[in-house]
Order: C-alpha cells, then sequence, then structure tokens
C-alpha cells in the first residue's frame, strides 16, 4: 500500500474518532467526558543550527459536568497556556536528546488546574514529537 493512502486512512480515522467523541449525548448534560484540545507547538534549535518543530497533543478527562462546561469556555486559554509551557520545554531542550515527557505531565496539570481554578481535570497526554 502506498504510504500517502495509509496517512490519508489514518487521518480519515482520526477525523471519524474525534466526530465519535464530540457527539451532543456526550457534550451536553450534566455528565463529564473527553475535551480534545489543539496540538500545542514550538521551535526548536537543531544541532545543526536549522530550526525543528516540537508539538505534543492533549486532551482533558474530566468526571464533573459543571467543570466540562467551564474547562470548554476556557479552551482558547489553555491553548495558550498549553503552547507556552511547550515553548518553555522546547527552550530546555538540549540538542538531539528527546523531550523530558515527565516534566511535560506536571507542567501542563499545573497549568490545568491554574486555568480551571479548581482539581478534577486529569491531562492525558497523546504524542510527544520533534521533528
Amino acid at each position: 500500500m502506498d504510504r500517502r493512502q495509509l496517512i490519508g486512512l489514518t487521518l480519515s480515522g482520526l477525523v471519524w474518532a474525534g466526530v465519535a467523541h464530540a457527539s451532543p449525548e456526550k457534550s451536553r448534560g450534566g455528565k463529564g467526558g473527553y475535551l480534545s484540545l489543539p496540538t500545542a507547538t514550538a521551535t526548536v534549535l537543531r544541532r545543526d543550527g536549522r530550526r525543528g518543530v516540537m508539538t505534543v497533543e492533549t486532551g482533558l478527562d474530566i468526571a464533573d459536568g459543571a467543570l466540562m462546561e467551564r474547562a470548554r469556555l476556557s479552551q482558547p486559554r489553555l491553548s495558550a497556556v498549553y503552547n507556552e509551557v511547550v515553548r518553555i520545554a522546547a527552550e530546555r531542550l538540549l540538542p538531539d536528546a528527546p523531550p523530558d515527557v515527565e516534566w511535560l505531565v506536571v507542567a501542563l496539570q499545573h497549568a490545568t488546574g491554574s486555568i480551571l481554578g479548581k482539581p478534577g481535570a486529569k491531562l492525558l497526554l497523546g504524542t510527544v514529537m520533534v521533528a
């Protein structure tokens, strides 16, 4: 199978998975659920002087319906603070070294609690990639 076809199938599967998560039954009402956030990115400097990109996929698992609604309304602020945390992580990154995922998890969870104002949102980390 051609690599481009495989990527297209994978992306279409992700789109369908995103549609399933955004169903009205889950997102409305008094229940919590999963909130997907935009990918956070930052620029990194490679060993040879060229620039690269660090990307981090994030989401939130929230059981409380009121906190879920607050998180949904705070999405722009969460995206901004996540991009800032990823920028700091990219600055700390040594050339040709893997990202410090443990530090990222702690920093992003702390930022989530700060933005939402109370605990109850569990950070879910997807792919952490430096390209």
